[in-house]
């Protein structure tokens, strides 16, 4: 049986660590572990750590490392940049999606055409956080402060750059890129990139893709394009 994962906001090669009091919470109270137990802890930068329980108590559960491997990040660093959703369960629909996944950075973005403003960064990352220990990932996801659309292409470090959008222009697949290491795919809101967008993606060097046959909705295209880029 697979013990059970925790993820640690810091981990800085110390043997003896003072888990948080909503973890020690979970360990002790809900899943009522004890002294001597073993469980996982993850800093989602690549480290799993086997630990013992030295302290069962509720709110400062103390452990001690056992056993630590390091994993590298994935072969391939996909990041996805997409337009926030009016309705905001869509969005973590996404988050938690690609995170299973496998992808290494999410960019929100606020498009010309984007509904909806607010952004509570820590929920979301919550989210990223409790797919990766879910999916049994030691790699969080970078998850980003929402950019306009100008700014995320500005900051991209990907080597490979696609825009999807549904003007009627010549495309490529997406399917032509899915073997490059570094990949950033941006996708717009419900009611797509404006031209000044999509004209400012291709002047630097983006190259427009097709995920299909059929119109997606925003979200439903992020986790399409997260599987054929990752995979």
């Amino acid at each position: 049986m697979a013990l059970p994962i925790f993820y640690l906001d810091q981990y800085q090669n110390q043997n003896v660590i003072l888990l948080n009091e909503e973890t020690s919470r979970h360990v002790i109270q809900v899943l009522r572990m004890k002294k001597g137990e073993l469980l996982q802890l993850t800093d989602g930068k690549g480290a799993l750590l086997t630990a013992s329980i030295i302290d069962d108590h509720k709110k400062n559960c103390t452990v001690g490392i056992k056993e630590k491997m390091l994993y590298d990040p994935p072969g391939k660093k996909v990041s996805i940049a997409i337009s926030l959703l009016k309705n905001a369960s869509r969005f973590e629909w996404f988050l938690e999606k690609a995170t299973e996944i496998g992808v290494a950075e999410i960019v929100p973005l606020k498009c010309d055409r984007t509904e909806k403003q607010h952004f509570r960064f820590d929920r979301m990352n919550n989210i990223l956080i409790a797919d990766m220990l879910q999916s049994q990932q030691t790699w969080l996801p970078v998850l980003n402060e929402p950019l306009s659309v100008r700014d995320a292409i500005i900051r991209s470090a990907s080597t490979c750059k696609l825009v999807a959008h549904c003007q009627e222009v010549e495309k490529h697949s997406i399917r032509e890129f899915a073997c490059n290491p570094s990949t950033q795919i941006l996708i717009g809101p419900e009611g797509d990139f404006s031209p000044n967008e999509i004209e400012g993606a291709l002047a630097q060097n983006y190259v427009p893709v097709t995920l299909g046959q059929t119109r997606l909705r925003a979200e439903t295209a992020g986790v399409v394009a997260a599987t054929l880029l990752c995979m």
